[in-house]
Formats: structure tokens, C-alpha cells, sequence
């Protein structure tokens, strides 16, 4: 009996050391993986920022996870972000082999390899968002036009309380539909409310527990386990998507594009065969588009009136800045931005606070490379904590807190910190933060103009907490919406 026991220990010893997992050398120290699932049970699913930051303290700033089997690579603080995103680029702009990239198929602009792929079809919507008015008064007047909208909407509140979680998506939403189809929907809209939901569900799964065993575990994939939701989803928002551009087709005139859609279906006619153009990446590039247009606008709207009602000394400041600069003129312009510091200042500080998304986009090693003395072999997946800049001691005032005045220099007047990277840095930079941030403005500044924002007494203290996924989200508030003096006066 006893020689028995003895054998089964001897084979499970021998069965650890076959699949434990070594770190490569020079590679980065961190906690010790367990066969199998590497850390996985390391990690506080719901919110991990806690613990990433924990490693940090205990391994330093570059520092190594396994996801299951597969090695990872966190960076911390500015100088690494820094250094691994733009010093060398070219090294740590690939992305990494998980379950998003097999829900997306690789395709579209966001999951796809650094690559010819990748390169074209992030040129071509650079340029046909600058041509479609990105930075012009032709964008200002879309925006203003869907603001319009939403304050028909808040007109009905005004005086009493209402959730402006689906708001302020619907707004974002139809401002990227009006550059990608000249189109908008209404508010409450069966279509957009599946848009919204289905992104909602696939963002909280893609960061949540079910995805990491995805990645961790290959032999389950092809179980019927909670993230074949994500794949279903997707399918589902693929559908809807290839049926908005079949519809679009039917009143598009070749050569004379309308929108972001006609200007693709144009050059789908004129590619060559070394182009990377086809419809079915349309499909996903389209979908990647409007979640990137969508997701970071609307989580910091939401993050910023949730800040400003509990600080109502900061709400009136900027309402004070904003009356003295717009006066009796009857809406507000982008470049106004420049008279308004304080307002500028709060804007980004919701911005830095609303962190929505903390970790980035996962990044992997294009080659063998090395970083601040170690080195990382070709493949290794790497997860910028950008939380962690956003929060970093030293580059900001008040790391802490929530202050403007960590955007205000000594003469009162609005400076941008290099550590303000809630978009990322480097090639992968997201591309709607051109748009994000005139939407942000001419959102805030027409709403605070018109309506005062308050906490309702009957909804018991705030709750900060954010909810965690591919993007952070504020949890659920109300709002209570009274309607400025200033504003019915005019």
C-alpha cells in the first residue's frame, strides 16, 4: 500500500515537472505560474487593477504573467508604455492570438496583425475621415445636429430624474452612423438598442473570467461554455451590419461617395490583386469603427456628470466660463475650446478619472526584441496598464482625486501631461480620438450650458465603482436635470 502511494506521488512530481511552465531567460520576474493555468487564479476577475498593481510594487515595472500556458508581459508607468509603444514601435505593435481575435477573425482594424492589412486599412480611414470633415465644420455640424436630439430628449426630464446610460450610447452611436452611412436612428430604436446591447455583453466578456479560460485552455474551446456568447453575438452584429450595406448599395451612385461606406464600395471597385480591400473586411471594419466610436464617448460622458453632480463647485465654474465665453452666441464651436481652460481642464480630468480602457488593447512582440534590459521572445502577448500612467505619482497633481487642476498650470491655464494616454500611444493610437475629443467637448459644453446636473436626494450615496470589461463602465445612476435659469432666458 505504501509503495503505491509512493508511486503516485513520484508520477505527479514527475507530471509537474513535464508541464510546468519556466520563464524563458532575461525574460521578466513575476509570481509564479501553476501548471496549466499559469496565473490564472491570481486575479480578482471583476476589477484585476488592484492586483496588477500589486505586482508592480512586488516585481517592478515590467513584470511577466501566464495566461494559462502562454507568457505575458505587463508594462507600468509612462517611461515603459513609452518606451515599448513608440521608441520601438515596430517590436510591440503586433496583437496577440485570444479569444477577440477569433471572434473578429483577425479582420477589421483593431485585432488585425501590424501588418500590409493593417496599414492600409488604418491609412484609408484616416484620410476618409479627414475628407468626411474630422476636425472641420462639416463634423461640428453632425454633432450639433444628434446634440439636438439629445436635448429634445432631456427637455422632457427637465425637473425630474432620469438613467442616461442608454442616452448618451444612442447619441455616440448615431454621430459614427452619420459618417459611416449618412444615417441616424431614434432614441429607443429596436436596432440600435441590439447594437448596444450586443457590444455591452461582448465588452464584459471579453475581459471577464470566461475569455481567460478561453485563452488559458485550448481543449475547452469548442465546449458550449458561457464565451460562446461572444461568438453568437457576434454573429448576430455581422448579420446586421452586411444588411445595413446591402441597403446602402441600393442608393449609391459609383464614384460619388455620400459617406465612409461609399467611399470603401469605391475602392472595392478599383482594387488591384494586391489590395487587402474586400467586403467581408468592410463588414468588421465597420463594426470595429462604430464600437471605437462609440464606447470611450459614452463612458466618459457618463463618468463626467456622474463627477460633476457630486462636485457641484466645479460644475458651476465651468458653467460660469462657459456663459462668460459663448455669451448671446447660439452654440458653441470647437475652437472655443481655447477661452475655456477650466472647461478643457474638467473635461480631461473625467477623461484620466473614467480610464475606459485601462489595459489597453493587448499588444504582442512582432519579433524576438528586448525592453529596459530583458528579453522577450516573438509572439509574447503584452498588456500596456494604462490605468496605471493615468494614475502614476509624480506625473499628476492630484493622482488621486478627482481635480482639473491637474490640467492648469501656475497661470491658471489648461496643459496637457505626456502621461494623459487614456487613447494609447504609438501607431495603434485609437483612431476615433480625433472625433472623441470634439464630441466630448460640444457634448458637455451645450449640456452644461442648458442644464444643471444634480444628484437626486432619494438615490442614496454614490457609488464609484466602476464596471469592469474591455472598457470600463460607470455602474447605473440616475441623474436629476433641472434646467438653467441662464439657458430659459436666452
Amino acid at each position: 500500500m505504501l509503495g503505491s502511494w509512493i508511486l503516485l506521488v513520484l508520477c505527479v512530481c514527475l507530471l509537474y515537472l513535464f508541464i510546468s511552465i519556466k520563464r524563458p531567460k532575461d525574460f521578466p520576474p513575476g509570481p509564479q505560474p501553476i501548471p496549466i493555468f499559469g496565473n490564472l487564479f491570481q486575479f480578482n476577475i471583476k476589477n484585476p487593477l488592484k492586483d496588477f498593481e500589486k505586482f508592480a510594487e512586488q516585481y517592478g515595472n515590467i513584470y511577466s504573467l501566464y495566461i494559462g500556458t502562454k507568457p505575458a508581459v505587463v508594462l507600468t508607468g509612462l517611461k515603459a508604455i513609452r518606451e515599448a509603444l513608440v521608441n520601438k514601435a515596430a517590436d510591440f505593435s503586433g496583437r496577440p492570438h485570444n479569444m477577440v481575435k477569433d471572434v473578429t477573425e483577425g479582420k477589421g482594424i483593431i485585432i488585425a496583425d501590424y501588418g500590409p492589412q493593417w496599414k492600409e486599412h488604418r491609412r484609408f480611414a484616416l484620410m476618409t475621415l479627414r475628407n468626411f470633415g474630422l476636425g472641420k465644420q462639416s463634423m461640428e455640424n453632425r454633432i450639433q445636429g444628434e446634440i439636438e436630439h439629445l436635448v429634445a430628449k432631456l427637455e422632457r426630464y427637465a425637473g425630474s430624474s432620469l438613467y442616461p446610460q442608454t442616452l448618451f450610447h444612442d447619441a455616440a452611436s448615431n454621430i459614427i452612423y452619420l459618417v459611416l452611412f449618412g444615417t441616424r436612428y431614434d432614441y429607443g430604436d429596436e436596432i440600435l438598442k441590439v447594437y448596444v446591447r450586443l457590444y455591452t455583453e461582448n465588452a464584459k466578456l471579453a475581459n471577464g473570467t470566461w475569455a481567460m479560460i478561453y485563452d488559458a485552455l485550448p481543449m475547452v474551446r469548442s465546449l458550449p461554455l458561457p464565451f460562446k456568447k461572444a461568438f453568437d453575438n457576434y454573429k448576430t452584429l455581422k448579420t446586421l451590419t452586411l444588411n445595413m450595406i446591402n441597403k446602402h448599395k441600393t442608393s449609391r451612385v459609383p464614384g460619388q461617395p455620400r459617406d465612409f461606406v461609399d467611399c470603401y464600395l469605391d475602392e472595392l471597385d478599383k482594387k488591384d490583386s494586391k489590395s487587402t480591400f474586400s467586403e467581408d473586411q468592410l463588414v468588421v471594419y465597420i463594426m470595429n469603427l462604430h464600437i471605437a466610436g462609440t464606447d470611450t464617448t459614452s463612458n466618459t460622458l457618463l463618468t463626467t456628470i456622474l463627477y460633476l453632480m457630486v462636485h457641484p463647485d466645479i460644475q458651476k465654474r465651468c458653467q460660469q466660463e462657459i456663459d462668460e465665453v459663448l455669451g448671446n452666441k447660439p452654440q458653441p464651436s470647437f475652437e472655443d475650446r481655447h477661452n475655456m481652460p477650466y472647461t478643457q481642464a474638467t473635461i480631461h480630468e473625467s477623461q484620466r478619472i473614467a480610464n475606459t480602457v485601462p489595459l489597453s488593447v493587448f499588444h504582442c512582440t512582432t519579433r524576438d526584441t528586448d525592453l529596459m534590459g530583458y528579453s522577450i521572445p516573438k509572439g509574447t502577448m503584452i498588456i500596456p496598464n494604462l490605468s496605471s500612467v493615468l494614475s502614476e505619482e509624480g506625473q499628476w497633481k492630484f493622482p488621486q482625486e478627482f481635480n482639473p487642476s491637474n490640467f492648469l498650470n501656475e497661470q491658471g491655464q489648461f496643459e496637457k501631461s505626456e502621461a494623459f494616454i487614456p487613447f494609447s500611444a504609438g501607431p495603434r493610437v485609437c483612431l476615433g480620438e480625433g472625433l472623441a475629443r470634439m464630441e466630448l467637448f460640444l457634448f458637455l459644453v451645450t449640456l452644461l450650458r442648458r442644464y444643471e446636473f444634480l444628484w437626486p436626494e432619494d438615490a442614496g450615496e454614490p457609488d464609484f465603482s466602476p464596471v469592469f470589461g474591455l472598457t470600463i463602465t460607470p455602474k447605473p445612476y440616475r441623474m436629476e436635470v433641472r434646467l438653467r435659469k441662464q439657458a430659459g432666458e436666452m
